[in-house]
């Protein structure tokens, strides 16, 4: 049986204790966990898509977990594209495509979205507010989605919202020094040691 291969885009703007929780809890399911900083052109950014990169990157950096890999080559504006490149570059794994409940909505309007279905597995992570409904789940396995959920225990962490009222707290200690060199998210400004959060190892 082919080793299965999770794989992870993020917004990574900035990467929140919420993505830390997120990977870690797919290494429970997962014999490897892939991710990178999407690059999805219909959405606002704080941040350039290569300084996302490197936020994601120190943030695995601090983990430091050997089957946990950044692979930014992954990231494209296309799903398709993306599992292409995956499946090119690991042609014996099993690709599962994770993604959040706010976003399986719009997995039918994706390009070649029958096909994005047909390469890879469908794993779901439901998100606080925002629930994977029957209608959804219909619809995308109608496209041919062999769909599983994975209720994993992630803390409620929105990018959007930290960027709008920041939050140190929320932010993973891998990744205060890229944050205060290039003064982002109105969080570079040194912050009392009691409120930046311990590095996590495990949940």
């Amino acid at each position: 049986m082919s080793e299965q291969l999770a794989l992870l885009g993020t917004s990574a703007d900035p990467p929140t204790v919420g993505h830390q929780a997120l990977l870690l809890q797919l290494l429970q399911h997962y014999p490897r966990v892939i991710t990178w900083a999407s690059d999805n052109p219909g959405k606002r950014h704080g941040a350039p898509l290569d300084l996302r990169a490197q936020l994601l990157a120190a943030l695995l950096r601090g983990l430091a977990e050997s089957r946990l890999e950044h692979v930014q080559e992954l990231s494209s504006p296309y799903a398709i594209t993306t599992l292409e490149r995956a499946a090119a570059r690991w042609p014996n794994a099993e690709l599962v495509f994770v993604v959040g409940s706010d976003l399986a909505p719009q997995i039918p309007g994706w390009r070649q979205a029958a096909e994005v279905l047909k390469r890879c597995r469908l794993a779901v992570v439901p998100r606080v507010g925002w629930p994977l409904n029957e209608a959804t789940a219909t619809t995308l396995r109608e496209l041919g989605a062999r769909l599983s959920v994975l209720p994993l225990p992630v803390p409620a962490s929105a990018s959007s919202a930290l960027r709008e009222q920041p939050d140190p707290t929320q932010i993973p200690r891998a990744v205060w020094p890229l944050v205060r060199e290039h003064n982002l998210y109105g969080l570079a400004q040194p912050q009392p040691a009691e409120a930046m959060p311990p590095t996590q190892t495990s949940l």
